[in-house]
């Protein structure tokens, strides 16, 4: 199992916390060596991916050309990868453009073991901070309306992943779910009347609604209970849209999720400061403490490390050949379970990352579970403590002393 930068990775080398010490260091030195020579020749090809996908060209003609190149290249690798290493090569797709990011996601999951974590990690773990709010605000996912700034890989991914519990929980059709989450691009409100103009991973969320062009338009219109940002815009929620959104929810739940912290929609201490301390938090930026009214507030951080080392362990114990939404949702389950009424008092939705390790057996366990469930798994017989397994097949950097 190897791994390649620019675009695209196979599981293990870029997670080398624990993958690939479980993996690498398994193996005998003449198996170790053929692999990091693959290794080379794959960031070569690679390489050549990159420029494909980043060389600036003129005409039509050629742009036509070149994407097919691309496609070829990447099925060339996708069919080479899934030859020489099986079935159960786990892929991850990482910085894919919007536009290959959906397609290569939609058309490799049906025949690869394939994993975007901008779209899939992160929804999950969102979805998971979510889940643990409404311990906070009550209420089902299902009562609760959202409202996104930012409708890129991010965003879309997020959403559907909210969508998919909604029906999970009430059995109720997708399409019927979408409608309890609206999101705002950089035209204003995705509705109807702008479907012929959207991006094909966009359409899913047009509804029947006036367009309206700003945010703070948009947040009085829906009236929503839930504002995410995933829009890379620095400080897009504006005193005035904190303000709206406080003024008709008790506990409005704010998610600021775009890195860096330069790119953050807000701070935490605006969320806390523009809603009197009611704000229900998170960001994906790391944000200091913050005082309000004589009480101290840590403001959770929905960071994807959350969930991507234990969906990946739990994928890799199982011996899954698929990706499967419900184990995405077993895993976003799985975290918003571990945040406790303690770090509600403190201001977090969730866990803190010093439990990491146990956080990521758990999930592993659920995942692999969901795994076995749904038929996908191959490694058996299926042992019998699935956690305890996880936890057996992390690494643990523990070095000999030599004085």
């Amino acid at each position: 199992m190897v791994s390649a930068f620019w675009g695209l990775e196979i599981w293990v080398v870029r997670e080398w916390e624990f993958l690939l010490a479980n993996f690498l260091c398994t193996l005998p030195l003449e198996e170790f060596a053929r692999q990091l020579a693959c290794l080379l020749q794959l960031m070569l090809v690679l390489t050549m991916s990159n420029c494909l996908t980043t060389s600036s060209t003129s005409g039509f003609g050629k742009d036509v050309l070149l994407e097919r190149e691309y496609h070829e290249l990447m099925e060339e690798f996708m069919d080479a990868v899934k030859q020489i290493y099986g079935e159960k090569v786990l892929i991850q797709f990482e910085d894919f453009a919007n536009h290959n990011a959906f397609d290569l996601l939609a058309k490799y999951s049906k025949s690869h073991l394939v994993f975007n974590d901008d779209i899939q990690g992160t929804a999950s773990v969102v979805l998971a901070g979510l889940l643990s709010s409404l311990k906070v605000v009550g209420g089902t996912l299902a009562e609760h309306t959202y409202l996104f700034l930012g409708a890129g890989e991010a965003g879309t991914g997020i959403a559907e992943l909210i969508a998919l519990e909604i029906s999970k929980q009430t059995n109720a059709p997708i399409e019927e779910c979408r409608k309890k989450v609206f999101l705002v691009d950089s035209k204003g409100l995705i509705v109807s009347s702008r479907k012929n103009s959207l991006q094909p991973f966009k359409t899913s969320w047009a509804h029947e609604r006036e367009p309206v062009t700003t945010l703070l338009d948009a947040i009085k219109s829906i009236r929503p209970t839930v504002l995410i940002g995933t829009s890379g815009v620095g400080r897009a929620f504006t005193k005035e849209v904190i303000e709206a959104m406080a003024s008709f929810n008790e506990r409005p739940v704010i998610f600021s999720l775009s890195n860096p912290t330069s790119h953050s929609e807000c701070t935490a201490e605006e969320a806390y400061k523009w809603t009197q301390g009611r704000a229900v938090f998170a960001s994906g930026s790391p944000f200091d403490p913050v005082e309000y009214d004589g009480k101290i507030r840590v403001p959770g951080q929905a960071n994807n490390a959350y969930i991507f080392p234990g969906f990946g362990l739990g994928v890799v114990i199982s011996g899954a050949i698929r990706v499967h939404e419900d184990m995405l949702l077993a895993a976003s389950e799985t975290l918003a379970a571990q945040a406790t009424q303690e770090n509600f008092d403190k201001g977090s939705i969730f866990p803190p990352f010093t439990n990491i390790r146990k956080i990521s057996a758990l999930i592993a366990a659920s995942v692999a579970a969901k795994a076995y469930e749904l038929g996908l798994a191959t490694r058996l017989p299926r042992p019998r403590d699935l956690e305890k397994y996880a936890e057996s097949c992390m690494y643990t950097p523990v070095y000999r002393s030599y004085r």
